[in-house]
Formats: C-alpha cells, sequence, structure tokens
C-alpha cells in the first residue's frame, strides 16, 4: 500500500482524515507563547531544550527559541542550530550570501533593491521558495534575529497543516484544486533582459515522498498567476478568508535580539517598519530538509 493510500491527505478516506484532524487540532498550540523556549546557547542546545523544540514543532510545525546570544551576528549560530535537527541541504537562492544564508536587511543594491525582503515594506502571507522546482521546495526555515527594527516587523504565523484543514472542512473539492499541477504559476523572472529564474508551475498543496504535507503559497497580487477555472477561483478565495480571518492558530510575535523561529516552512507574514540607529537584521535560513523527528 502506498504512502498517499494510508495518508489524511487522501480526499478518497476521509476516515484517515478525521482521525488525523483530530489529533491535529487537539495538539496546536493557540498562544504564541506555547511556541518559546528559553535555551542557553543554540550552538549547542541541551537535549532537554532540543526535546522542548522538537516538540512545538510536532505539535505546530514551530518553534520559538529565546537565546542568550543578544546582537552577537556570528552566522555559524544558523547553521549550528539547523544541524541538530536534521537541516543540512542550504537552499543558495539569489539573495543569499556566499554561505547560503541570507542577511534580511534593508539593501538598496542592484541584486536586492527590487524584492520586498529588502525593503520596509510588509510582506503578505507566503511560504519561502515558492517560486522553487520541484527539486528545491523548501521544507525547513530558520529566520534569527540579530537587531529587531526600531518599530514594527512583527511575524504573524498559521500552520500550514491547520490552514489545509480549514480549507478541507469548507469544501474537499477546494483541496483537489488546489493540489492541481497547475494551480500557481509564478512568471519567469527577468532582469534586464536576462533570465534570473524561469516560470514555475506548481500545486499549492502536495504530499512529499515521507507523507507530509507541502504547502508553496505566495499571496502576491503582482507576478503571480492562478489557473483559471471555477473551482481554483472559490478554492483560493476560501483561502484567503482563512488566512485573513481570526483563528485561535493565528499566532503573532516579535522577535527580539538573540531569538529565533524554526519551522518545517509555515505561512507567514512581516509587518513594516522603521529602521533605527542599529538596522534591522535577520539571519534567513532555507533547507531542502524537513525537521528530524517532526
Amino acid at each position: 500500500m502506498s504512502i498517499l493510500s494510508e495518508s489524511p491527505f487522501d480526499l478518497d478516506r476521509p476516515d484517515a482524515y478525521a482521525r488525523w484532524r483530530e489529533a491535529r487540532l487537539a495538539a496546536a498550540p493557540t498562544r504564541i507563547e506555547d511556541l518559546i523556549v528559553e535555551v542557553g546557547d543554540p550552538r549547542r542546545l541541551t537535549p532537554a531544550e532540543h526535546a522542548a523544540l522538537l516538540d512545538r514543532c510536532r505539535r505546530a510545525n514551530m518553534a520559538i527559541y529565546v537565546g542568550a546570544s543578544g546582537d552577537d551576528p556570528d552566522r555559524e549560530l544558523v547553521r549550528g542550530l539547523g544541524t541538530q535537527f536534521g537541516l543540512h541541504r542550504l537552499d543558495h537562492n539569489a539573495g543569499a550570501d556566499e554561505d547560503a544564508i541570507t542577511s534580511l536587511k534593508v539593501q538598496s543594491d542592484a541584486a536586492h533593491r527590487d524584492y520586498i525582503p529588502y525593503s520596509t515594506r510588509p510582506i503578505a502571507w507566503h511560504t519561502d521558495g515558492y517560486y522553487n522546482t520541484p527539486e528545491h521546495w523548501i521544507h525547513g526555515l530558520l529566520l534569527h534575529c540579530v537587531q529587531p527594527a526600531a518599530s514594527g516587523g512583527a511575524n504573524a504565523l498559521l500552520d500550514h497543516e491547520i490552514a489545509y484543514i480549514l480549507v478541507r472542512d469548507r469544501d474537499p473539492a477546494f483541496i483537489r484544486a488546489l493540489s492541481h499541477p497547475q494551480a500557481m504559476t509564478i512568471p519567469e523572472n527577468r532582469v534586464d533582459g536576462a533570465l534570473v529564474r524561469p516560470e514555475q508551475a506548481g500545486p499549492v498543496f502536495s504530499v512529499a515522498g515521507d507523507g507530509h504535507l507541502h504547502m508553496r503559497y505566495t499571496d502576491r497580487k503582482r507576478n503571480v498567476v492562478w489557473r483559471d477555472d471555477p473551482l481554483t477561483t472559490a478554492a483560493l478565495a476560501c483561502l484567503r478568508e482563512v488566512l485573513y480571518g481570526q483563528t485561535p492558530w493565528h499566532l503573532e510575535g516579535l522577535l527580539q535580539a538573540g531569538w529565533g523561529l524554526i519551522s518545517n516552512n509555515v505561512l507567514h507574514t512581516r509587518t513594516g517598519f522603521e529602521d533605527g540607529p542599529k538596522p534591522r537584521l535577520l539571519y534567513r535560513a532555507r533547507y531542502y530538509d524537513r525537521l528530524s523527528g517532526t
């Protein structure tokens, strides 16, 4: 029997879905405080710290660590933390630095100025790497705060498995539409006539080879093409209602210096912000791996 045939994500197995749904909602945190774990050195977690973070990631696909590193700009902190959760295969995306870890700060050079993550503007709901090819989909995401903004820069968070539940409960046909291989297309990206990234079509929801749910999504209004059929249109409207609604599972927080988010690439946003004398700086690491043990 295949993984999918036993899966709660098989639309022809409502019994499996009902069992998974009940357990998932019962375990899901409903307060941002429930995600937080205080740690000493994120580079070298104690067994108890690792277990506490892993527990939250199992229940919510994410955890927030409050570390003692403050504004230490050591980039190896990110790599060291990731490896403790089986995150090794970093995504060398165009905006990343040479070590494949991205410095999220205001940047006006030609390579960054046209992209919202390197500006002070807000970022709508998305998962990271939604424009990547299937071989390079992002399963793990780590954000580490070195310096918060003077004001703003908070993140809203929603477990993508909860979003799946809320859409499927409305109408399972919406999941079928959002699982179509042509559901969401990101057009090619050209800079000065040169092809930077080819067009990439794919599903919103899919099941990875290990049986886990994967989601690729952006709520950007430009440079995204949705499959032009009534069911996809209705499914997208439902998903947006979920994202911009108020549920017990919508969480919001502001990372402080030495804090970070480790996740299975959950849905997230960022509010606009203003820099002070010390500019906002977060490190971002995207992985082709999922958090080990989740």
